[in-house]
């Protein structure tokens, strides 16, 4: 493959050729998918054709030169590519998210100028949660002033993409006490990024360490959270969006490897049929996985066609918001069984020689495991019932 420059990177501008490019890059991930996966071997041209297909900005409004393709076309597109290998469709939507946040919380002139890097196929990757704080919104990463310049000191952890990346969004503590979100070079001294990531699952996201010492900010790139709590926003429903499809994308691929394996499985002597595919518990299981799928797609379409009714709004109020949110959350509640359930049935019925390294059909369990840690559906089950039952509006963040 050419090496990735803006002038050989097409942009996106229907949602169709999302759909097709997505295809493409599926396409390309899964051929080596499971060595990179057996052999932690990270992406590299895997996610520079994704920017090369120009499916980094397609969320970009088109006033800035993007498709701004639906939210039910951007769930499309992440189930295909996370079907492929979820590690590949992880590493980008942590970009998407993020230019969704700095649409709304940027001014004109940042926006212009961050979209239009991404089209020219600049990545964004998180500089994640700390590892030794209360929990994962607590902060110990700080920016500091010095002769008019910004500084910036701290240890991040769960930095998904960090390896592929251009530029890393990186959350601290102003001077004045706030929360900031900043933009940082790669590249910036005194910035490294540590591919120690050993989790059992996702092995290939680059989701480790980010070491920041007295990295240098352009006071341009930094961006004030405060303005998130100044009007209801759907971004918090549009990032679990991206988590749910994730998740639908593995189970759809442990669904199609679990038909694969049953047609060729040998059946249970006691069944006394031909085939394991004829065996009356097998059928039993494999339609409790296809009903338990497709629950988990419909609701995900939803979900994003009602983001879709509030992108046509200027304004969403409080409600409405809230309703994003517990839409998304019942369609992650069905992901995340559906993905867990179905990786599981994947190896029972596919019987001994589905536990094979050369299968390598553990990854799907092992890849829904680790991802559903992200955000524990024991809390969106939560946030559902005191939103039936008490009409709670669920809280504003990133992961409700």
């Amino acid at each position: 493959m050419s090496r990735l420059t803006a002038e050989n990177i097409h942009i996106i501008e229907s949602d169709q050729e999302a759909i097709t490019a997505a295809y493409h890059v599926a396409d390309f991930a899964l051929e080596g998918r499971n060595e990179r996966d057996q052999n932690r071997q990270l992406p590299f041209a895997e996610i520079d054709l994704f920017s090369q297909k120009g499916l980094g900005g397609i969320r970009i409004p088109k006033a800035f030169g993007g498709a701004f393709v639906t939210n039910k076309t951007l769930a499309q597109v992440f189930r295909i590519l996370n079907k492929a290998d979820s590690s590949v469709g992880q590493i980008p939507q942590n970009q998407i998210a993020l230019l969704n946040m700095i649409d709304i919380i940027g001014t004109a002139e940042q926006k212009a100028f961050i979209f239009n890097e991404i089209l020219k196929g600049k990545r964004l990757a998180n500089g994640g949660p700390e590892r030794n704080t209360k929990d994962t919104r607590t902060l110990s990463t700080f920016l500091q002033i010095e002769d008019g310049k910004y500084f910036i000191h701290g240890e991040k952890f769960y930095s998904t993409g960090s390896s592929f990346a251009h530029w890393l969004t990186i959350k601290a503590i102003h001077p004045e006490g706030h929360v900031v979100l900043t933009i940082v070079d790669r590249q910036s001294q005194g910035l490294s990024v540590i591919d120690n990531w050993d989790g059992f699952g996702q092995r290939t996201t680059s989701s480790g360490t980010v070491k920041l010492n007295h990295v240098e900010v352009d006071a341009f790139l930094i961006f004030d959270e405060r303005k998130l709590a100044s009007q209801p926003s759907y971004r918090g429903a549009f990032s679990q969006l991206l988590q749910v499809a994730i998740d639908v994308g593995i189970a759809e691929a442990a669904f199609a490897d679990t038909v694969a394996a049953v047609k060729k499985a040998r059946p249970i002597a006691d069944a006394q049929v031909e085939k394991a595919s004829e065996e009356h518990y097998t059928l039993q299981e494999v339609g409790k996985s296809a009903v338990l799928l497709d629950a988990a797609i419909l609701l995900l379409d939803e979900a994003a066609e009602y983001l879709d009714e509030l992108d046509l709004l200027k304004n969403v109020s409080d409600e409405q918001a809230a309703k994003a949110s517990i839409l998304v959350a019942e369609a992650k509640v069905y992901a995340n069984d559906a993905a867990l359930q179905i990786s599981e049935k994947l190896l029972e019925l596919g019987g001994s020689r589905s536990s094979l390294n050369v299968h390598n059909f553990d990854q799907h369990w092992r890849n829904a495991r680790v991802h559903t840690l992200h955000d524990p559906i024991r809390w969106k089950l939560h946030a559902l019932g005191d939103y039936y039952l008490n009409h709670t509006l669920p809280a504003r963040h990133a992961w409700i």
